[in-house]
């Protein structure tokens, strides 16, 4: 992509800003840029999109965002050594790129959503990616503000947020996605396309909202899941005694013999609402 945008190289980038990846941060760059911009096209059309970016780092994914046609990328960054890459690629892309430093767990992002479409895409640090992730799936109105959610994460936890009954990967984070979003996990990525190489396999989902999810009372189905998959291995009718156990499950028509990996998303919902 140097090629292709006219700017240098990311491992000179890297060198003259002196961004070596700290790990408190969970940064681990990606660097190859064919894989930043394939993470990119996972998005699909970005050209009338407002691009929101976490964890931008030292601009790989920023640049391939930008060079795919994005009409304006806001990234979020808390790391200040890598503001002045970033100044570098805005001046590059003049009024495309706005970077705001700060915390993206403390961040109101939909208060800085513009109107028109809204996609999420980034190289989440590992440490908040989960956080990150459930945070944009309880936004104060539904449908939310992002048209699609294009993120990175360890495969580990890509399998948890894809996974549907009667899968080992199945819990409390595929119940959440699968009620409010339709996920694929788009491809997996080996640790060697990162610098530093995390210990684990990264891998792209790609999720996009559910117009009209199951109605369900959110803090209701966190309490129910909580419960259900905190005594995986024991019935229902044991693991869920303290909210109501075998007359709770009666009354949701369920059989209170069966175990929580077994439920789909429909009947948690369907129990969380007689709670």
């Amino acid at each position: 992509m140097a090629a292709l945008d006219g700017l240098p190289p990311l491992r000179e980038v890297i060198q003259r800003h002196g961004l070596d990846a700290k790990k408190a941060l969970g940064q681990n760059f990606l660097l190859d840029l064919n894989i930043t911009q394939k993470v990119a096209r996972t998005a699909g059309d970005l050209t009338d999109a407002t691009v929101f970016e976490v964890g931008p780092g030292p601009g790989g994914l920023t640049r391939a965002l930008l060079a795919l046609g994005a009409k304006k990328v806001i990234a979020v960054e808390r790391d200040s050594r890598c503001l002045p890459a970033l100044a570098e690629i805005a001046d590059h892309y003049p009024g495309r790129l706005e970077v705001i430093e700060g915390d993206a767990l403390k961040t109101d992002f939909e208060a800085l959503a513009p109107q028109g479409p809204v996609k999420i895409v980034a190289n989440l640090p590992y440490n908040v990616g989960t956080q990150l992730l459930l945070n944009w799936l309880m936004p104060r109105q539904w449908p939310p503000f992002w048209q699609s959610l294009t993120l990175m994460f360890q495969k580990e936890v890509g399998e948890r947020i894809v996974a549907e009954a009667n899968d080992d990967h199945y819990g409390r984070l595929g119940v959440i996605c699968g009620w409010r979003t339709e996920a694929y996990m788009a491809f997996d990525l080996s640790p060697q396309a990162f610098t530093p190489p995390p210990k684990v396999t990264s891998t792209v989902v790609h999720l996009t909202p559910r117009a009209e999810p199951i109605q369900c009372d959110l803090p209701k189905l966190e309490k129910l899941t909580q419960a259900a998959f905190g005594q995986r291995r024991k019935m229902l009718r044991a693991s869920l005694k303290p909210l109501g156990g075998e007359a709770l499950l009666n009354r949701a028509d369920i059989d209170s013999s069966r175990r929580a990996e077994t439920l789909t998303v429909e009947e948690f919902c369907r129990i969380a609402n007689l709670l």
